[in-house]
């Protein structure tokens, strides 16, 4: 039987943050501050992609149960 991995999912927005909204937020104007839109945009995405691997890994940990978290040296 298989597995719903929908928490793999989360491997996507940063993909949408970086590439899909691109051309979208490739904007000088408006200035958040201090910064130029399109270098906000990306410190914004650089912060948010540790997060979603995060959730990822935290989902996956989660499908595993406790036996294949014990490792391979302990079979």
């Amino acid at each position: 039987m298989r597995r719903r991995r929908s928490h793999v999912l989360w491997l996507g927005v940063p993909y949408l943050l970086y590439l899909g909204a691109l051309p979208f937020v490739n904007k000088v104007r408006p200035v958040v501050f201090g910064l130029p839109f399109l270098f906000f945009w990306l410190l914004i995405a650089t912060l948010v992609t540790p997060l979603a691997i995060w959730f990822t890994w935290r989902g996956d940990k989660g499908m595993r149960g406790d036996k294949s978290m014990r490792g391979a040296r302990d079979e």
